[in-house]
């Protein structure tokens, strides 16, 4: 099951990429990430009030947008919801307790 959805998001890479340099989503440079993670207002709210409320910089803004299309992808969804912002921002909040 789990070995499915990852081939699956691997899958959406291979193609959302062909043709680019870039291999996944961690790779994204700026310009892809406004072209491959566009995110209605709900989520852009969300990771506003994220970005003010944990004095997050425009590179961790970045690294969520990445994180949310993987989460996207892994649940075979084309476009990001609010859920997936929601879910890479306690990645990134649980990331930086650790340090």
């Amino acid at each position: 099951m789990i070995k499915g959805r990852i081939e699956n998001a691997r899958f959406r890479q291979e193609k959302r990429f062909r043709g680019l340099e870039t291999l996944c989503n961690a790779r994204m440079s700026d310009k892809q990430i406004r072209q491959f993670c566009v995110i209605d207002d709900e989520s852009q709210r969300l990771l506003e009030m994220a970005i003010d409320k944990l004095g997050l910089s425009a590179r961790a803004y970045s690294r969520i947008l990445k994180v949310a299309r993987t989460i996207a992808d892994l649940g075979d969804n084309e476009q990001i919801f609010a859920a997936h912002v929601a879910e890479a921002i306690q990645y990134r909040n649980l990331d930086r307790r650790m340090i």
